[in-house]
């Protein structure tokens, strides 16, 4: 099982615009952004996740539950189906990805209170009996 927080998003595809252009892990099929000009950048602070599907690492969290960001760019899979979460900044981006046992967030679940909590233990509950999460 992987959880990748922030950066750990980004490093999963193919590639990034960041510092002009580079190859990342190629584990997710896709781009990683800059935030359109216009907004305020780096988006720092708290913001609605709204689950786009039942997924484990949701158990007990509601629907739009606020969450703390900071990041300058943003992941955008190819595969749409891997996007579990989505935020509004100017733009709708994913910022929750899943594949079979892999996670990552786009926002920090340590800087994010109860809720960023409750998703750490939701992930590792399932991790540790196996199931995906």
């Amino acid at each position: 099982p992987f959880f990748g927080v922030c950066i750990g998003l980004q490093v999963l595809f193919t590639g990034t615009e960041e510092g002009g252009g580079h190859d990342c892990l190629g584990i997710i099929a896709g781009r990683v952004k800059k935030l359109p000009d216009g907004l305020k950048v780096p988006h720092m602070g708290w913001n609605q996740v709204s689950q786009l599907i039942s997924h484990p690492l949701f158990e007990g969290i509601p629907d739009k539950a606020n969450f703390y960001f900071v990041h300058s760019y943003y992941g955008e899979p190819e595969d749409s189906s891997l996007v579990a979460g989505e935020t509004e900044y100017g733009i709708t981006m994913g910022s929750v990805i899943v594949r079979g046992n892999l996670v990552a967030t786009q926002f920090h679940p340590e800087k994010s209170g109860e809720f960023g909590l409750k998703m750490y233990a939701n992930f590792l509950r399932h991790a540790l009996t196996g199931k995906k999460p």
